[in-house]
């Protein structure tokens, strides 16, 4: 499969301005992207690249931040390569090792989390993942029922599965996400992980005690309803994938009008992960 490569180029040297124009990317198809100096990589399968899309994409943008972009052809390459030569080792709080396979044990951490890096998102790096994660380790999971929407490589899963969850239904739309799921939890022993691939209409009918939801936030936007069906009466939720702002006012707007109350949350280079509980 041949790709479409744009390098973009970004006047800003605010983080930010890059995450902005990588989400809006990756809701249009762009599925990899490599940090530059100057700016980044960003990549899609030719078949799936349209350009009015893009220009859609990137044009809210244009009057905010001065970047600019080459457009390249790129022949067929082992992606999953490219992955494991970038992927190291990350450290989450002081409890939780997120290593692949090819790196060495840190026996020294209380939970450790092998991850056999491939193109679906979520080793940990991103910061909505590992504020994620932050979250996790301070929350009770043992005993609970969990759902992990948009659980890219399961990395989520697997943690509330090493945190004590007795059932974790992992869910998302994206087949190799689905696939790399079953293939994490495998390799993390985590045989309480049920993995499925499609959307919110997937959703297991049972009453969950725990929601992780980390996606963005138009999806989420979209499927809270359907959480806020499925989440216990007194029940936890944490989103993740939009930024502080505007996007955390609409979350906040839309989940206080279906009775999920704000708790809090963190922030990292304007990225946010939020948590809500459920009083019905």
């Amino acid at each position: 499969m041949n790709y479409k490569e744009l390098v973009f180029t970004i006047s800003s040297s605010e983080d930010y301005a890059r995450d902005l124009l990588v989400n809006a990317l990756s809701e249009i198809g762009f599925d990899t992207f490599e940090e530059t100096d100057s700016g980044f990589k960003a990549y899609i399968p030719d078949s799936d690249f349209s350009r009015p899309r893009l220009e859609q994409a990137l044009e809210e943008y244009r009057e905010t931040i001065s970047f600019s972009f080459e457009e390249n052809d790129i022949p067929y390459k082992n992606w999953n390569e490219e992955w494991e030569s970038n992927f190291e080792p990350l450290e989450i709080s002081d409890q939780c090792y997120v290593r692949a396979t090819f790196h060495q044990a840190r026996p020294e951490f209380k939970y450790e989390i092998v991850i056999d890096p491939k193109m679906a998102f979520g080793t940990g790096h991103h910061q909505t993942t590992s504020m994620m994660m932050q979250w996790m380790l301070g929350e009770d999971f043992n005993g609970k029922v969990v759902l992990d929407m948009g659980c890219g490589t399961g990395i989520l899963a697997i943690l509330a599965s090493k945190l004590g969850a007795t059932e974790v239904v992992a869910i998302d739309y994206d087949p190799l996400c689905y696939e790399s799921t079953l293939e994490n939890s495998g390799l993390n022993h985590a045989g309480n992980i049920q993995a499925i691939c499609g959307s919110k209409e997937v959703i297991p009918n049972l009453e969950f005690d725990v929601i992780l939801a980390n996606i963005n936030r138009n999806i989420l936007l979209d499927q809270m309803d359907k959480y806020a069906e499925v989440l216990k009466e007194g029940g936890d939720i944490f989103f993740s994938g939009f930024y502080e702002g505007a996007d955390l006012d609409m979350i906040t707007e839309r989940a206080g009008q279906l009775s999920l109350t704000y708790q809090g949350h963190k922030t990292d280079k304007n990225w946010v992960a939020a948590k809500f509980s459920h009083n019905k």
